[in-house]
């Protein structure tokens, strides 16, 4: 019986303990994606620093575990697919993805919504807006019908537009907007204000948010409550960001480590604004960020200084909650209820706009419904502030520079000293700032997916990475790190721009594939920037480690001598290639294809074609003598890639070839050639042929020009079916010119006839109307003493006349 009870309390406890264990394995995979784009080069007016903020923040999010794309300077067809292709990517991401926007650029609001402009936007009306632009709320509510995790929308964009439009003018900087649920929406300056113009390489914005997002442990509403803190610090008051959240689940870009200091810097203040001091209590209300705070904080200090702009913040707030209530009213009563408060307010156009639309005067009739606002009407002191289309917080007119007021703690050395990144050379590729490492008590949620290029996230406190060669075996020990070991790898290499290098979106990729080269001919790829992926000018790529990551480009560059890739490199400076198992081609290992197979036809050891063959490849041939020239010896080409392995012996980690349409021959593995030497005269009787140095072609290589021959083709079909389109459509407008001209031609000739037919019957009543009706004769009685006139007789009786009898 005991052994039975034990038995018992065994396995209870062995059930409690796999009830206790299930949340921890079941906790889902949290997979993080985001987009960043950077317009800057917009013809209007550049902005310096827009792709600056875009990589930068980019490349904090890929140490934050997000799968980012991003891009630059994108036209409004590259923006709307891009877009379009992230909203989609949103959609197959899962219910537990977190989805990430971030767009730095110039901003445009009309009638209550928001408009981000591509780099090629022209607006000279009012109405161009909606035409040549993004309405935001668009992708914001396709993002809010996802089931997701969560929803970041960054806008960056509240700046003074540079567009001059006719008629009509806009208002100023973004409209106030609300969070859906689960989301989180923010821009860089206050509803109706515009941020000032910078001047470092970096925006204020931009760095404060990447500084809160590496403190780690903050939540998404605290967190960018902190950015509005350190952007008004950094302006002193002339730029106030705002942000609404409405994200209930848990969630934090980087987690803070156990025993890591506490946070220091602004907490909510317990008393009332007037009992904390001046300092204390602007920092409380703009931590707040509502009418309420401020307002609270003007009747407690009205003689501070920092009143006048806080009087500023309030005018803006109060007509921005006052135009969106009458905007979602949408109603005539609605619009003359605004314009009754601010007549000459930064939406009045808007409003007048919109009664233009709904077919009612200006001018409000004598007696209407005023529309009921959540808000009080504005007081005369706040007139000044909203008399213009925008609001500048920096205005000397009416609100002085306040003086200096510290919210947090310095910012760190390394983000206030930042460089600016060199300038990208490729077409749409984000600048590449340089990495600034996050705390070493900071780390990554331990749900987080780690994303196809992983190398920043891997990394997040070191500045140099471990490059392993394409050879390295993969870690099979349970519990080893995530970073691969080192086998025949570059260890030190500075973890730069290739490491952290944004990916294009697929559009966006496959449009700078195909961007003509400046240099060349018209509709020529591009062979200075070469295929995405490729190393760049001076730097040595190595396969990845992981599929999808992007390769690490080493920087060329002096070393020393224990560090030199091209001693670290197995084959490098003409050694032999160490043999390894399985992988046919290589020396010392087994061959898994008959001789021959992967030539060229005509090619013997790289040769071409009609090309002497080196000393060293012809049979029964001695080497040269010493001070002796080879024989068309070929010039180096850096690192050969390895023949692709037989079906079923894929390495790990390294995607298939894709079979082309035609016939692509694997290259044959050809030891690395000597330095190039003068070529000797060919013993043979006829003068040896010039040719170029043979090439040895990579299967990623074929597959790259596959896939450009592909992109032009579709791009030629694509052409072609817009042209017959096009033909097709003027086809149908001419039949349509065809078909009026008859019509009116048969018109015209029915209203002829109609005319002549109304003529010919005038004409017919005429004669009727003017010849003399007919008279009666009477008979005439003889008068007295006259003489009766004789008889005229009947035609033809009498008198001679034919036909008749003679006259008696």
């Amino acid at each position: 019986m005991p052994p039975l009870r034990h038995l018992v309390f065994a396995v209870a406890a062995l059930t409690s303990l796999l009830v206790a264990a299930l949340p921890a394995a079941a906790a889902p995979a949290e997979r993080r994606i985001a987009l960043v784009v950077g317009n800057g080069a917009y013809a209007a007016g550049a902005i310096p620093t827009a792709a600056n903020d875009a990589g930068l923040v980019a490349q904090t999010l890929q140490a934050a575990g997000f799968d980012v794309v991003g891009a630059r300077d994108l036209d409004e067809d590259s923006l709307r697919r891009t877009l379009r292709d992230f909203t989609d990517k949103a959609a197959a991401a899962g219910p537990d993805a977190v989805a990430f926007l971030y767009l730095s650029g110039y901003g445009l609001q009309l009638e209550n919504e928001a408009y981000f402009a591509p780099v090629d936007a022209r607006i000279d009306t009012a109405s161009d807006v909606p035409l040549r632009t993004l309405r935001v709320s668009d992708y914001v509510k396709r993002l809010a019908a996802l089931p997701l995790k969560a929803r970041f929308v960054v806008l960056d964009a509240a700046r003074t537009a540079p567009f001059r439009l006719k008629g009509d003018p806009l208002a100023g900087g973004l409209p106030l907007a609300e969070a859906e649920p689960g989301s989180l929406i923010a821009t860089n300056a206050a509803p109706g204000t515009v941020g000032p113009a910078e001047t470092g390489p970096y925006g204020s914005y931009a760095l404060a948010l990447v500084e809160m997002i590496r403190d780690g442990g903050l939540a998404p509403a605290a967190l960018f409550e902190r950015v509005r803190l350190r952007v008004a610090e950094a302006t002193r008051g002339a730029e106030v960001p705002w942000s609404a959240s409405r994200i209930d689940a848990p969630f934090v870009f980087l987690e803070r480590e156990t025993g890591a200091p506490s946070l220091a810097g602004f907490a909510p203040p317990a008393k009332p604004l007037g009992e904390i001091g001046a300092r204390e209590a602007y920092a409380a209300c703009l931590g707040r960020d509502t009418l309420a705070g401020y307002e609270e904080f003007v009747g407690a200090y009205p003689r501070d200084p920092l009143a006048k702009r806080v009087r500023a913040i309030i005018a803006a707030r109060r007509e921005a909650l006052t135009w969106r209530r009458s905007a979602l009213a949408d109603t005539p009563e609605a619009y003359w209820s605004y314009l009754g408060r601010y007549p000459r307010g930064p939406h009045a156009w808007d409003a007048r706009r919109r009664l233009s639309a709904l077919a009612a005067s200006v001018a409000p009739p004598p007696e209407y419904r005023v529309l009921a606002y959540d808000v009080p009407p504005p007081p005369p002191e706040e007139v000044v502030y909203v008399e213009r289309p925008a609001l500048f917080l920096d205005d000397p007119v009416y609100a002085l520079p306040p003086p200096p007021v510290a919210f947090l703690p310095p910012r760190p050395a390394v983000l206030a000293e930042l460089a600016p990144p060199p300038p990208p050379v490729e077409a749409y590729i984000l600048p590449v700032p340089t990495y600034v490492p996050v705390p070493t008590y900071v780390v990554a949620p331990p749900s987080v997916v780690p994303p196809p290029n992983p190398v920043l996230f891997q990394n997040l406190h070191v500045t140099t990475v471990t490059v392993v060669h394409e050879h390295a075996p993969e870690p099979a020990q349970p519990g080893a790190s995530r970073l691969a070991p080192v086998a025949g790898a570059v260890a030190g290499a500075a973890l730069g721009a290739a490491a952290a290098r944004v990916a294009l979106p697929p559009a966006i990729a496959q449009k700078a594939a195909l961007r003509p080269d400046p240099q060349g001919a018209p509709g020529q790829i591009p062979r200075a920037s070469g295929p995405i992926g490729a190393p760049a000018p001076g730097a040595t790529a190595l396969r990845p480690s992981l599929p999808g990551q992007i390769p690490l480009q080493v920087p060329a560059g002096p070393r020393a001598p224990a560090q030199n890739p091209a001693q670290a490199l197995p084959g490098a400076g003409g050694a032999p290639l160490p043999a390894i198992a399985g992988r046919p081609g290589l020396p010392g290992a087994p061959s898994g294809r008959p001789a021959g197979l992967g030539q060229i036809p005509g090619q013997v050891q790289g040769r071409m074609p009609g090309q002497a063959a080196p000393a060293a490849a012809q049979p029964g041939a001695q080497p040269p003598a010493a001070g002796q020239p080879a024989l068309a010896a070929r010039p180096s080409r850096g690192p050969v890639a390895a023949a692709p392995p037989p079906q079923g012996l894929q390495p790990q980690g390294v995607r298939p070839p894709v079979t082309p349409s035609r016939p692509v021959q694997p290259p044959r593995m050809v030891a690395p050639a000597r330095a190039p030497q003068p070529a000797m005269p060919s013993p043979v009787t006829q003068p040896p042929r010039m040719t170029a140095p043979a090439r040895v072609s990579r299967p990623d290589d074929a597959l790259q020009r596959l896939r450009m021959e592909q992109a032009v083709r579709q791009q030629a079909i694509q052409r072609q079916q817009a042209l017959q389109a096009q033909q097709a459509m003027q086809a149908q407008a001419q039949a349509r010119q065809r078909t009026e001209a008859q019509r009116m031609m048969q018109q015209q000739q029915q209203q002829m006839q109609d005319a002549m037919r109304r003529q010919q019957a005038q004409a017919l009543r005429q004669p009727q109307m003017m010849a003399p009706r007919p008279q009666p004769m009477q008979p005439h009685a003889p008068q007295a003493g006259s003489r009766p006139a004789p008889h005229a007789p009947p035609p033809g009786h009498g008198c001679g006349h034919p036909g008749g009898p003679p006259c008696r």
